[in-house]
């Protein structure tokens, strides 16, 4: 089996060692991956900002960088939801272009999806003895549709202690532009989301979006306080010492 990593921009830029985790996860169980050069942003902050044909134009990269790959596999619940539910309309009616975004879409999957609903792994053998909480980000799961893959992977984490917090399933704050545009409102959504994940006593939180944890990291720090946030690949691979020697 080959997969293309489609690395994401926070990921190729700000956290390159989730893609690292990915990599060597992926490689465990026998899956050759490439990284495609020409790979740029999926056009997400351009499109959620009303410019379209921007969005398109920035697109059309991936469209072309990923054409003749067999599976498509991201670190992020936002970017790949942006390819399920966007493309279809934003290459509809243009030849060529219509056919390739079809394409994509049937073959990209986030990472918790493709190791559970594809590899049909949910037991990597992994140990992590700490106190996690998950927090399911807004796009992978309203608009990508994860159900429960993230937590049937923590689940199967030996010495795990999963903990849970008031109001999970609410926004951080962060949703790209939304934080520039609405800094107040996004602040304080941010906010009441930390308070509740210090209130669980967890040690680490996790999520499937670097958007989402970065936002969360930064007003954590703010108040220094000492909850770590991992994304699910780094505890997966963390948990594998002898897979890291």
């Amino acid at each position: 089996m080959k997969v293309s990593l489609f690395t994401t921009c926070l990921v190729d830029s700000l956290f390159p060692n989730v893609a690292e985790a990915m990599v060597k996860i992926l490689d465990r169980y026998g899956v050759e991956v490439d990284f495609p050069h020409g790979q740029t942003c999926c056009g997400q902050p351009a499109f959620n900002s009303g410019y379209v044909d921007e969005a398109r134009e920035v697109a059309k990269t991936l469209l072309d960088a990923f054409d003749q790959s067999e599976y498509v596999v991201a670190p992020s619940g936002s970017c790949t939801g942006m390819i399920h539910h966007y493309y279809a309309d934003l290459f509809a009616g243009l030849p060529d272009w219509e056919d390739k975004a079809e394409r994509l879409i049937n073959k990209t999957y986030e990472f918790s999806q493709f190791m559970v609903n594809v590899l049909g792994v949910t037991d990597l053998g992994a140990r992590f003895p700490h106190r996690v909480a998950y927090h399911p980000s807004c796009h992978g799961a309203r608009l990508l549709g994860i159900k429960n893959e993230p937590e049937q992977l923590l689940d199967h984490i030996q010495d795990i202690q999963r903990v849970n917090f008031p109001h999970a399933h609410d926004c951080c704050g962060f949703g790209g532009t939304f934080a520039i545009k609405m800094s107040d409102i996004s602040g304080a959504m941010v906010e009441e989301k930390t308070k509740h994940v210090v209130e669980s006593e967890a040690e680490v939180l996790v999520s499937t979006d670097m958007g989402c944890l970065m936002n969360i990291d930064g007003r954590l720090r703010y108040e220094n306080q000492k909850v770590q946030v991992k994304h699910l690949a780094e505890v997966l691979y963390e948990g594998l010492p002898a897979e890291k020697e």
